[in-house]
C-alpha cells in the first residue's frame, strides 16, 4: 500500500461544489487521488452510476493526479485493491463527525494499515449536502453557485425544469392595439 494514493469515496448524487474543493485539495496533497463513486443499492439515485461518473470525469480533468471510478462493496477491500493506504473524508458539522468516526474505525478494524483523512471543505461550502441540494433543487429553489454549471443543467434536465440561465424559445405574445 502506498501512503501517497487516496480514496475519496462517496455517492456524489449529485456533485456539489463541496466535493470539488475537496477534491481540489486533496489533489495537491496526495500524489494520486482516486474519486471513488459508490454504488449503494440500498440508495435510489437521483442520477445513475455512468451519469455521475460522467460530470465528476468531466469537472476533475484538469487535475492531472485525480481519476474517477466506480465501486462497490467493502470500502477497505476496494483500497487494498487499489493499494491505497488513505481515505479522505469531508466533515462539515459535528453530526458528521459521529459518522464518520465509525466508519474511519470499522476501517481500520477491517485493514489496520488504512488510514483516513478528514478534511474540512471552505466555509462558504460547509453547509453543503448532495441531500440539501435534492431537496432544495426539487422544491423549486435556486442551486446555482453551490453545484457546478453542468450539473445544474443536468438537475434541469433530470426533472425537466427549464434552466432560468438558457435561453428559452420566445412564446407568442400579442400587441395590444
Amino acid at each position: 500500500m502506498d501512503h501517497r494514493v487516496a480514496i475519496y469515496p462517496g455517492s456524489f448524487d449529485p456533485l456539489t461544489n463541496g466535493h470539488l474543493d475537496l477534491i481540489e485539495r486533496g489533489s495537491s496533497i496526495f500524489e494520486h487521488l482516486l474519486v471513488g463513486v459508490l454504488r449503494n443499492p440500498e440508495k435510489d439515485p437521483l442520477f445513475s452510476l455512468s451519469e455521475r461518473c460522467e460530470m465528476l470525469v468531466e469537472m476533475t480533468s484538469r487535475y492531472k493526479n485525480v481519476s474517477v471510478e466506480a465501486f462497490d462493496g467493502l470500502l477497505a477491500d476496494y483500497a487494498r485493491h487499489k493499494k491505497a493506504r488513505v481515505i479522505l473524508r469531508g466533515i462539515r458539522a459535528i453530526s458528521d463527525y459521529e459518522y464518520e468516526l465509525q466508519m474511519a474505525l470499522m476501517n481500520r478494524k477491517l485493514d489496520p494499515k488504512l488510514e483516513t483523512v478528514f478534511m474540512m471543505p471552505a466555509e462558504k461550502y460547509s453547509y453543503l449536502s448532495s441531500r440539501l441540494i435534492k431537496e432544495i433543487f426539487r422544491l423549486g429553489g435556486s442551486v446555482r453557485g453551490l453545484v457546478p454549471k453542468i450539473v445544474e443543467q443536468r438537475l434541469h434536465e433530470k426533472v425537466g425544469q427549464p434552466n432560468p440561465q438558457i435561453a428559452q424559445p420566445n412564446s407568442r405574445v400579442r400587441k395590444k392595439k
